[in-house]
């Protein structure tokens, strides 16, 4: 079970409703340079796409395929996944009916697909688009020994802390810049009347991102990625200091709403809703750049005026964290329209590509070929801004990146005992053994 694909269709869920199973858009035009200008070289066959989105997310992604109908003369057909995006597409391929691109949205799920054989790798002209415009780690992101298997062409910026500007002001406090200041802060809108932040305990995958951004700060990009790749024990000492930076906050029930009992009864959406619903429960609420879609959507607040956020602030001596996650544009060998396929991944390596669904809003592109005037509001082209400015730095979400059984199981894994640690903050190194225990046998598995 993927729990990007849970993040992503949670947050969907609260802005739109589900399409269904299968979209087909068809269109023809003048084309160009996806082709060869001018011409419909692809006039008469149909590009199959899979991927994870439905609602809002379908529909905008529709304008991209769209947009490459009207240069190729290609007809496009989306079939939406749901979340379990490796079965969907065994099931299809063992049926003789595979999609010919899938946008995979994890890497534990890209290698899966590269390590069964059912990729192709990408052409060079996407390989050479992305080394222009995409920082070497995205690109990293996309190979699996050796080759380049998926352009990353949606991204999300997991290091974002939002906020109600009026709950902050009211408290007299600044937008922080560390974690200690942060907590501080929180304390002052706490006296003021209202608890500090809003905790999704009830989705266990909110509080594996908590951790990770305190992890990556505290302790480095070398041991995040050493620990993403269980390279080094969950029982390491800068785990067990990541947790008590973590218990800092969760044994404080003047800055989580509700304490822990109450925080383990909050989903994603009321988590938002507890911050910028018509009856505010805390001033803050931490998650990435997607809360921005369900204030505007479901709450029908205005992100930028009733709603702003701040980066995920400095923890300690360490640089402020950028984590991220995205979805891969793949190809399939077992798909009837490999080249036409292929033609469309690259349109999606391209700017143009990206800026369309940038317009259409709730996108986040890796690549910094896009245009800043491309996204739809300041606070959106802030996100973005700091997500490409993050160059190397960014670190895709770490459990996205174990196997599903520890980083991606409700009520299992890393899950089940973070939101135990919720419950209960008050021994770090007890719960890193658990979480050991619980990584070293999903790893064997």
């Amino acid at each position: 079970m993927s729990r990007t694909h849970i993040r992503r269709r949670t947050a969907t869920a609260t802005t739109a409703v589900t399409l269904g199973l299968a979209l087909t858009a068809t269109a023809c035009g003048s084309g160009d340079d996806t082709a060869s200008a001018g011409s419909q070289e692809l006039k008469g066959q149909t590009v199959t796409v899979a991927g994870v989105w439905t609602g809002v997310e379908q529909k905008n992604f529709k304008k991209v395929l769209d947009a490459f109908s009207e240069k190729t003369g290609a007809t496009t057909k989306f079939i939406s996944t749901g979340d379990n995006v490796s079965t969907v597409v065994g099931s299809k391929i063992e049926g003789g009916n595979a999609p010919d691109v899938v946008m995979v949205p994890q890497p534990g799920v890209l290698k899966q697909f590269a390590d069964k054989g059912w990729l192709q790798p990408l052409s060079a002209k996407t390989k050479a688009e992305a080394k222009s415009n995409f920082a070497p780690v995205w690109q990293d992101y996309g190979t699996i020994d050796g080759k380049y298997y998926g352009l990353y062409f949606k991204a999300s910026n997991k290091s974002t802390v939002w906020y109600s500007p009026d709950a902050l002001s009211q408290a007299g406090v600044e937008t922080p810049q560390s974690w200690d200041a942060m907590l501080k802060a929180g304390k002052t809108v706490s006296d003021s009347g209202l608890p500090a932040f809003s905790v999704a305990g009830e989705d266990g995958w909110t509080l594996t991102d908590w951790f990770e951004n305190i992890y990556l700060s505290q302790a480095g990009p070398e041991n995040y990625d050493k620990l993403a790749a269980h390279k080094i024990p969950w029982t390491h000492p800068s785990v067990v200091k990541a947790l008590t930076t973590l218990s800092e906050l969760f044994k404080d029930k003047k800055l989580v709403a509700g304490g822990g009992k109450g925080a383990l009864r909050t989903t994603f959406p009321e988590s938002v809703e507890q911050v910028f619903g018509n009856d505010p429960k805390a001033g803050m609420v931490y998650e990435g750049d997607f809360v921005g879609a369900t204030i505007s959507g479901d709450l029908k607040k205005k992100v930028g005026v009733d709603a702003k956020f701040f980066p995920f602030p400095a923890v300690g001596d360490g640089k402020k964290p950028v984590v991220g996650g995205g979805d891969a544009a793949t190809v399939l060998k077992a798909g009837k329209q490999r080249k036409a396929g292929m033609k469309l991944v690259e349109f999606l390596a391209t700017p143009e590509a990206a800026e369309i669904w940038a317009g259409a809003g709730g996108f986040l592109s890796p690549n910094k070929g896009v245009k800043p005037e491309a996204y739809q509001d300041d606070v959106t082209r802030k996100t973005a801004k700091s997500l490409i400015e993050a160059g190397n730095s960014v670190r895709f979400d770490m459990s996205d990146q174990a196997p599903a059984a520890f980083g991606g199981t409700q009520g299992a894994g890393e899950w089940k005992l973070l939101q135990d640690f919720l419950r209960d903050p008050s021994d770090p190194k007890a719960t890193a053994r658990k979480l050991e225990a619980a990584a070293a046998k999903a790893y064997k598995d």
